[in-house]
């Protein structure tokens, strides 16, 4: 097939990700990344982009274990390679704590990440409000670097980037033969899926060079991740909270519980304070389906609704986003022959 115009809408990781996959495994099309933001301003920039995962309750455990899977063997690859400074990806140590013991002991990606033991007694003596713990090393991907890295290698494959704002995918037909929406909370509008909701967070940048250790409770609100060049700690998970400004209540309340955790915090500098909306959905939709807009049918690979965990799948789901477009490709194909 020659030439075929493919577009990718939304660059967060999740598009420049999916953008990155087609446009390198697809020589044939031509594929153009089309966003009202781009890095540093998007969601992903300001994750602190480690890599866990929690699981959704409507997909097959086996896709998420390779979406997890995928996107860490993909990183890790980065990690040990020469482009780990300058693409933002680093191994990273460290403990998962629990007030009480959870239902699954060990998570679906405990075989994914390096050395997942149980804490030990003695370990776990430093939280003493915990009962239960998880060591391991995982990944951090921080975005502020790694965008701009996966925008590059993007360029590099033959792709076009293109920054404006669209609102519905009727602006799009004329031009591109299949879409892509990678659009996040932006899915409100552009698709008019409801089932997209904001899950407000925000995190402080901190300087503290002596911390090297990972610490999150596992309720999810409380977390301290050493980055190449500083400290994020946070959080809040805020449902339907579409604020965007810094709330000072909830900057007191993250110095507060994580100073609970790691002490040596209180000698630490706040460097920046940051909120963003993840794009929360039951399940994140990644699926093809043909959209009828004026004067033709089109098709459309969705691939949204990560929540928290765009980093974390980022790679597996742009794989299987792949895979949808090659079918659109066959479908394309085949329509052409009769």
């Amino acid at each position: 097939m020659k030439n075929v115009r493919v577009v990718v809408v939304g660059a967060g990781v999740i598009g420049v990700s999916t953008a990155v996959c087609i446009a390198e495994a697809l020589p044939f099309c031509s594929v153009t990344l089309l966003a009202d933001k781009f890095s540093p301003d998007t969601t992903s920039d300001g994750a602190a982009g480690i890599l866990f995962a929690a699981k959704f309750p409507d997909i097959p455990l086996e896709r998420q274990k390779r979406w997890f899977k995928d996107t860490f063997d993909h990183l890790l690859a980065v990690a040990q390679s020469q482009h780990s400074p300058e693409a933002g990806v680093m191994l990273s140590s460290g403990w998962q704590i629990f007030k009480e013991v959870p239902a699954e002991r060990k998570p679906f990606w405990a075989e994914s990440v390096i050395g997942f033991r149980f804490m030990t007694e003695e370990e776990l003596k430093r939280f003493p409000d915990h009962k239960f713990g998880h060591a391991f090393t995982t990944l951090k991907c921080e975005c502020s670097s790694y965008l701009p890295w996966l925008e590059n290698r993007f360029r590099k494959a033959g792709g076009q980037v293109e920054q404006r704002t669209i609102n519905s995918l009727q602006e799009l037909s004329n031009s591109y033969d299949i879409i892509v929406n990678c659009s996040g909370l932006g899915s409100r509008t552009l698709v008019g899926d409801n089932q997209v909701y904001p899950v407000r967070g925000q995190v402080l940048k901190m300087e503290a060079p002596w911390l090297q250790h990972f610490i999150r409770d596992g309720d999810g609100k409380t977390y301290i991740y050493p980055g190449m060049h500083s400290v994020t700690v946070g959080g809040t998970r805020q449902e339907d909270d579409w604020r965007l400004d810094v709330d000072e209540g909830d900057t007191d309340s993250i110095l507060k519980r994580c100073s609970r955790l790691e002490p040596s915090l209180s000698h630490g500098k706040v460097l920046s304070k940051w909120v963003g909306l993840r794009p929360s959905r039951r399940n994140p939709r990644v699926e093809k389906e043909l959209v009828q807009l004026p004067g033709r049918r089109v098709p459309v690979v969705h691939n949204y609704g990560h929540g928290g965990w765009g980093v974390t799948l980022a790679w597996g789901t742009a794989l299987d986003a792949l895979g949808l477009v090659r079918q659109c490709l066959q479908e394309m194909q085949l329509q052409a022959k009769l």
